[in-house]
């Protein structure tokens, strides 16, 4: 690493903030990388890995879509005006983030918040992470646990140690990935990685979270965050059937 590039990581690290405007798009500050991944599904639809398709160039501030029209996806290019894009934001004071399910196992104990879930099914490995619970004191099934809590984008599952009572969560860099997934036929959220703090139109700033996803396909019931409703339904009735 060069360090231009190390100054630039740092200013990151920093000064890093996504503000969500009025009706517009996610208005990025500090330098923070962008970048656009696959998930990469089995047949049934099971996300199997992650795979990185485009890193774009770095801005020290950019626009990102939320409406989900713009041409030049993950960026705005002001087709929100034009469709007098309702953007109002619902998440309010995010309750669910304090009441979620629990699920205790031998090894771990798996926090839940169903709420939040961004549909990147990577949970669905090995017969279900909430199945599979019951065996984490198994070393192979406890780090296949937390490799599926590691790639769920929007921070709906959390492990926790039983014997440190830690919370383990993926060390991230401070980016933000385009989400895209094929077997779905959609493009999927804006995954926002390492507590990187989101301000609304208001002036709030939202839980700061290491793993978050927000909206831009414009349906969300929840925004700024995501809540799957970029989610083909035909694909939401053969999921319930697992």
């Amino acid at each position: 690493m060069t360090k231009k590039k190390e100054e630039t990581a740092a200013t990151a690290t920093t000064t890093a903030r996504i503000k969500v405007s009025k009706n517009g798009p996610y208005l990025a500050s500090g330098g923070i990388p962008v970048s656009k991944q696959t998930i990469i599904a089995d047949m049934e639809g099971t996300a199997l890995q992650w795979r990185e398709d485009t890193k774009y160039q770095r801005q020290e501030k950019c626009g990102l879509c939320r409406c989900g029209q713009s041409k030049n996806k993950p960026y705005c290019d002001g087709t929100h005006l034009k469709i007098e894009f309702d953007g109002t934001e619902t998440a309010d004071e995010e309750s669910y983030l304090a009441k979620p399910k629990e699920i205790d196992g031998p090894g771990v104990k798996l926090v839940d918040i169903e709420e939040i879930c961004a549909s990147a099914r990577f949970c669905h490995r090995a017969g279900g992470i909430w199945n599979i619970i019951q065996y984490s004191d198994k070393p192979e099934i406890k780090k296949t646990i937390l490799e599926e809590v590691s790639d769920c984008p929007s921070g709906r599952l959390i492990i926790q140690d039983k014997k440190t009572r830690k919370v383990i969560e993926p060390e991230l860099e401070k980016s933000i990935v385009a989400i895209e997934d094929p077997w779905a036929g959609v493009s999927g959220p804006l995954a926002v990685c390492g507590c990187i703090p989101i301000e609304s139109a208001d002036g709030k700033t939202y839980r700061v979270r290491n793993r978050v996803t927000l909206c831009r396909c414009g349906k969300s019931q929840n925004k700024p965050f995501c809540d799957s409703s970029h989610y083909p339904e035909e694909h939401e009735h053969e999921e319930s059937e697992k």
